[in-house]
């Protein structure tokens, strides 16, 4: 089946760029990158794709939303190499990953749940705590928390006399909130204008929003790895079980 789709039709790397909204130069470069299968030549050394270039191409342009750029491509060309156990691998860690990232979600929103002044009194016995105590029960360094500092995530006061830092009870919520968003993947400059609202409403409302945004963000992840593995499958199917190639 698999040689029989690669022979009925010849396309020209123009026809193969405008059936998906690319340049020519677009499709040379993913042919060199070993995304597509090498294309046959004529005898004045022109490209010619067939219809299941048509199908790589789809597959991984629907593999790029849910994988990436780069694990797309890789995934493509383990398959074009002949390698499918490799491709299959990447799949696998692509869904490992978003499976891992559930997982912390759910934990940064069990957490929320659960944070409240009692947390904050349990490092700061109800008054106030140094970086020290307060590094060690998030489990993290004091380099850490100064490099929060910096990026306005927390803001300590300093003791007039020792000047050290010293993290009162809202300081320590803070410190809590941006080590659950840094455990789901947010940076800093993310987490910085959330905390700020969080300041200003007094309340978790914006974080809420945001662990709203982050459920939408994980399941298109997770229709886009579908639609991928969908499209790569009709490819694969179309090289045949031998992978043949597209070389004429």
């Amino acid at each position: 089946m698999g040689q029989k789709f690669q022979t009925r039709e010849r396309l020209r790397p123009v026809d193969l760029a405008r059936a998906h909204g690319l340049s020519t130069q677009a499709v040379r470069n993913y042919e060199e990158d070993g995304i597509l299968p090498a294309a046959a030549r004529t005898a004045h050394g022109y490209r010619t794709y067939t219809p299941l270039h048509a199908a790589a191409l789809r597959a991984f342009l629907a593999l790029v939303p849910g994988h990436g750029h780069r694990t797309a491509a890789a995934i493509m060309r383990a398959v074009n190499e002949g390698a499918e156990e490799e491709a299959f691998r990447l799949i696998d860690e692509s869904h490992a990953q978003l499976l891992d990232d559930r997982r912390t979600l759910r934990a940064v929103e069990g957490a929320l749940r659960d944070l409240d002044w009692r947390e904050s009194m349990e490092v700061s016995g109800g008054g106030a705590t140094f970086i020290g105590p307060l590094a060690r029960a998030l489990r993290i360094r004091p380099a850490t928390l100064r490099a929060w500092e910096r990026a306005g995530v927390v803001r300590p006061r300093r003791d007039g006399r020792t000047g050290y830092r010293v993290y009162d009870n809202a300081d320590v919520r803070d410190a809590r909130l941006a080590h659950q968003l840094r455990r789901g993947g947010y940076l800093l400059e993310q987490i910085a204008p959330l905390i700020a609202q969080v300041r200003a409403a007094g309340g978790l409302e914006p974080l809420e929003s945001a662990l709203g945004d982050w459920h939408g963000r994980l399941a298109d992840r997770g229709r886009a790895l579908l639609g991928g593995a969908a499209e790569l499958n009709t490819y694969l199917r179309e090289r045949g079980p031998a992978g043949g190639s597209a070389r004429q």
